[in-house]
């Protein structure tokens, strides 16, 4: 496959509030009255789970310069050389030792506070839009590069936090053509359909048997394909209608990473060509519209300098590396190419089958974290034979309301992380049996920055601090002994004849004072008399 090389710039559209993602899950405009759209795949981007590879060994200790100190100062010749030795092992331990340490347990503190930031985009989302199906768009992990055991932390981390109650796509069903109906399997709404990145694989030029296998272990299998129809007797449809005859719903999940050239393991490579030429044997006819294909992948495809943020970018091993492809942005024309006129047969010949405008769907792609959402169709008024495909954002497209030339919508899913706002796609599906086709809408929402979610937890732990020592402090206060009720009585007595004496007192002028009571005024006690001197 030949390559090309050019630039893109991004574009979601601005319809990113999590009521509108709601709104347009349930179409009143189909043909179900209003209700929720059949299919609601909740589409999740690059969540790249990070983790302590980068961190210091535990092998060495956590303060690797008090290791030899002891040592190091028994073996100094004299007392001077000794305080030498120790004070550079202290100034090692200030300066080195104890901020790595910092940085250890707060890089670890990260790691697990994005787990669950994950977790919440994922747990809320699920929760309140109620998606049938969910996938995530690869780059499941942070590089491809980790050690087995490294992977397998991580694996972990992705299916006991991050996708809590979330299930792997068995074997049994993505190793055929699986067969459903929408809406009769509910397992569906757990499983995950994992789609293979670049971080957890690689690039053509360094995916390797041994990748694939534990991808493939821990996530699924790299390339699948699932087919859904509506339940007979459901939605409206008669209950003794044949199978092949109801709208079909096709998902194709595609390894894109090793469709360019040159590929580090050329049988993997084959693999994948293969089960893409088995795919376009064994499709509807192109000129039946009542089914729709929705593409599944990690490399968005070509498109030129300018429409997204990704540019088309290649660049590829040493040759005593290999010399394969090592990176790239998008795939090659060539490559994208492949993918419209073969997978969905959008050759733009009137000639051919369908008179060329081959499958109806819709592609969902991942890698570029700033998202895009664009239009690729065969221009007007060129020479059929010369003419190549073009790309156009997807709000700005006046070729996507043409309907005498071949076009076809492609979302890259924007990033899931907290840089990128914790970003989500619902892309709903459902049959327009006036029209005899499928519609497809795409809505974004995001959450909000990982910066949020730890903000509301750090106050949340301060509330419960403060309310646990001010609870704490009451217990304190109610287990605290009594004073007896007498000695209560005697103080408050005492009190009260303090008071009485300090008003008692007369000026010199005046004549003697008068006998006074307390207990007139107080409980019943005994009488205080309080008596001046006759004067001279």
């Amino acid at each position: 496959m030949s390559i090309e090389v050019q630039l893109i710039s991004p574009f979601i559209p601005e319809d990113t509030s999590f009521r509108t993602t709601l709104e347009h899950s349930i179409d009143s405009s189909n043909a179900y009255g209003g209700i929720a759209a059949p299919f609601r795949l909740l589409a999740l981007g690059d969540p790249q789970l990070e983790g302590d590879s980068s961190l210091l060994n535990p092998e060495h200790g956590y303060l690797p310069s008090l290791n030899s100190l002891q040592t190091d100062v028994l073996e100094a010749s004299n007392t001077r050389d000794g305080l030498d030795v120790l004070g550079k092992h202290i100034l090692d331990l200030t300066i080195v030792d104890i901020p790595r340490l910092l940085h250890y347990f707060r890089k670890r503190l990260d790691l697990v506070g994005n787990d669950y930031y994950l977790a919440h985009i994922y747990r809320t989302l699920h929760r309140a839009l109620e998606p049938t199906h969910v996938t995530v768009l690869g780059d499941l992990l942070g590089s491809q590069w980790i050690s087995d055991e490294e992977f397998d932390k991580r694996s972990w981390r992705f299916w006991n936090r991050v996708f809590k109650h979330g299930e792997r796509v068995d074997d049994e069903i993505t190793g055929g053509i699986h067969q459903g109906q929408l809406g009769q399997d509910k397992i569906w709404k757990t499983r995950i359909m994992n789609v293979a990145g670049n971080h957890d694989i690689g690039y053509a030029g360094d995916i390797t048997p041994e990748r694939m296998e534990r991808f493939e272990r821990a996530f699924g299998r790299a390339n699948w394909e699932t087919r859904f129809t509506f339940a007979p007797g459901n939605m409206s449809y008669p209950v003794d209608e044949p199978v092949q005859d109801l709208p079909e719903l096709r998902i194709i999940v595609l390894n894109s990473l090793n469709l360019d050239t040159p590929a580090l393991d050329q049988d993997i490579q084959s693999a994948t060509y293969r089960f893409i030429n088995d795919a376009i044997g064994v499709s509807r006819p192109v000129e039946d519209k009542t089914s729709a294909t929705i593409l599944l992948t990690h490399i968005p495809l070509h498109k030129k300098e300018g429409v997204c943020v990704d540019g088309p970018y290649f660049s590829f091993h040493d040759e005593e590396y290999g010399g394969g492809l090592r990176e790239q942005n998008h795939l090659s024309y060539n490559a994208a190419k492949g993918v419209m006129e073969g997978i969905y047969g959008m050759s733009g010949n009137p000639d051919a089958p369908g008179q060329g405008f081959g499958r109806n769907g819709i592609i969902l792609t991942g890698h570029d974290h700033e998202g895009c959402d664009v239009y690729h169709h065969l221009p007007k008024n060129e020479d059929i034979e010369a003419r190549k495909w073009k790309a156009e954002r997807w709000s700005n497209s006046t070729a996507k309301q043409d309907s005498t030339i071949p076009g076809l919508r492609e979302v890259t899913v924007r990033s899931m992380m907290g840089d990128f706002g914790g970003n989500a796609g619902l892309l709903s599906a459902w049959f327009d049996r006036e029209a005899g086709v499928w519609q497809f809408e795409y809505s974004t929402c995001a959450l909000g920055s990982q910066h949020i979610w730890w903000g509301v937890h750090i106050l949340d732990i301060v509330t419960i601090a403060v309310l646990a020592a001010v609870a704490v402090q009451s217990a304190q206060v109610r287990r605290a002994p009594k004073p007896p009720k007498e000695a209560f009585k005697l103080r408050k007595r005492a009190n009260t004849l303090d008071a009485w004496l300090q008003t008692a007192k007369v000026d010199k002028g005046r004549g003697p004072v008068r006998r006074v009571t307390v207990s007139s005024i107080d409980n019943p006690g005994p009488a205080f008399v309080a008596r001046r001197r006759k004067p001279g």
